[in-house]
């Protein structure tokens, strides 16, 4: 049994290649990529990818108001699946803020570069105390 970190991580993932299936305009199964990652069922990874993607004009329109001369589609694939995760958490569901926050910003340190993780750290916690 994987632990939330872990699912958290596989989210990232399977995100990352619906935007990448998406932005060369690929036909895609959600259902189909999260088994890819992921062999036993899991609401929690099922119901944060459909959120995400069901809400995602929102919190990428979130993420612009909020990211310091960027905008969210200017940001890496995987950049782009950790802050709409973060940002999802932090609006949509009951996962305490400091856990959303601090998990956007260890995928972050994994997966990207100091600035990135700064940019992300930074634009969470402006989401976190003006919009939650």
């Amino acid at each position: 049994m994987k632990n939330r970190s872990e699912l958290r991580e596989i989210i990232i993932k399977v995100l990352y290649q619906v935007y990448i299936l998406e932005s060369t305009d690929t036909k895609y199964d959600i259902k189909s990529l999260i088994k890819e990652q992921l062999e036993v069922e899991n609401d929690f990874v099922n119901d944060t990818i459909d959120g995400i993607i069901k809400n995602q004009e929102e919190i990428s329109s979130l993420a612009n108001k909020y990211l310091v001369d960027w905008n969210i589609e200017r940001l890496s694939k995987v950049d782009k699946a950790i802050l709409s995760l973060g940002i999802y958490e932090l609006k949509y569901t009951d996962t305490p803020s400091v856990v959303a926050i601090n998990e956007s910003i260890e995928l972050s340190k994994k997966y990207s570069d100091e600035k990135v993780t700064k940019m992300i750290n930074a634009a969470l916690d402006k989401i976190y105390h003006n919009e939650v």
